[in-house]
């Protein structure tokens, strides 16, 4: 223990940041000092003392998030959850959690919220009038399969409105679990109402474990891609994020299993790092890999303008400068070489039907 008494950061097992991010940011409070976690570590002398996922329940009063990002291909989205017990590391949803006056470290990946009456508004909201169809994305902040999607179902309900009402979604996931949902998935595929893409940062099970702690293994998503390819729903293999001098060497081969398992195309994005994200991320590097710190960092910094992250659209995905080209380039070789093509699935709008709302004048016909 340090001099002033607080305890130096060892990393939890099961959980991706090392501590909690003490940044006082919208007035967050300090779980290095008060944090009843830590009293208990402390005081029965175990470093190593799993800490317990926490989900509250809230009820939103809109569901439809939209955006006017012109460097995403969706202006709506649907978040199931704020928080993300994957732990993902790298995670750039983390700051988010800050607007509940809780830390973007530890808090993130252990103090979960989910919204069970999400199809509930979702239907209330496609039953509006001078509501008009276009592709609703999941998966945009946290993850919709994320492992209390096993005990809440709060996607596959939204899938079923989806289904229902004839909506186009598209789904983002680093989890396998999204083949639970195969029967509605399918269906929706056959009309030309849905694509899926799987994150894959890594295929090394050590690093995967210590970048993404309680995410599916790279193995069961490879399983995933086969699987829903199998049933001709269109997969998109995301290779986000690379990691500099840690996993930037694993393109390639993530290309050419993705191929291999059935991928229609390909993409890769690096390592976004902003606000709190950065020192935690730091912190990271400093626990698991000390001997890459620096250069990892020196690359990042390189490839966003000399700072640790850069919010400006277009750069931001693709990064900026020669190490960020030859990234896109060496992705690009390998796609076709393998056959893979840029994501372009062109999702039907023009199968919409407005849902019927318990207590409408639709309801008498």
């Amino acid at each position: 223990m340090e001099q002033n008494n607080r305890l130096t950061p060892l990393a939890q097992k099961g959980r991706g940041a090392v501590t909690n991010d003490e940044s006082q940011r919208f007035n967050l409070p300090s779980r290095q000092v008060d944090g009843d976690w830590l009293d208990s570590r402390e005081s029965i002398g175990d470093p190593h003392t799993k800490i317990r996922t926490q989900v509250t329940t809230e009820a939103p009063k809109s569901i439809l998030s939209f955006n006017k990002s012109p460097d995403i291909p969706f202006d709506r989205s649907i978040n199931a959850y704020r928080g993300c017990e994957h732990g993902c590391v790298y995670c750039y949803a983390r700051p988010t959690h800050a607007y509940h006056d809780l830390s973007p470290g530890l808090d993130f990946e252990t103090k979960l919220f989910a919204k069970p009456n999400a199809a509930n508004l979702l239907r209330e909201t496609l039953a509006k009038p001078k509501y008009r169809p276009a592709p609703i994305a999941l998966g945009t902040n946290t993850d919709p399969y994320q492992p209390i999607e096993k005990r809440y179902r709060i996607t596959r309900a939204i899938l079923e409105v989806m289904l229902e009402t004839r909506h186009p979604v598209g789904i983002t996931t680093k989890s396998d679990r999204v083949v639970n949902d195969l029967n509605i998935l399918t269906k929706l595929a056959a009309l030309e109402l849905t694509a899926v893409a799987i994150s894959i940062t890594t295929l090394n099970a050590r690093t995967a474990r210590l970048l993404e702690p309680r995410a599916p293994s790279p193995t069961k998503r490879l399983s995933a891609v086969k699987q829903l390819c199998a049933q001709n729903i269109p997969v998109h293999v995301n290779i986000a994020p690379v990691i500099p001098a840690i996993t930037d060497h694993e393109i390639e081969t993530i290309v050419e299993v993705a191929a291999d398992n059935g991928a229609q195309s390909v993409s890769v994005i690096p390592v976004r790092l902003p606000h709190e994200v950065a020192p935690l991320f730091e912190e990271w590097l400093e626990t698991h890999f000390p001997d890459r710190k620096d250069k990892v960092m020196s690359i990042i910094t390189s490839i966003r303008k000399g700072k640790k992250n850069d919010p400006d659209f277009y750069s931001r995905m693709r990064g900026h400068g020669p190490w960020a080209k030859l990234l896109q380039n060496r992705v690009a070789i390998a796609a076709r070489k393998h056959g893979l093509g840029k994501a372009k699935f062109s999702l039907r709008t023009d199968l919409f039907r407005p849902p019927l709302v318990k207590g409408s004048q639709m309801e008498l016909f």
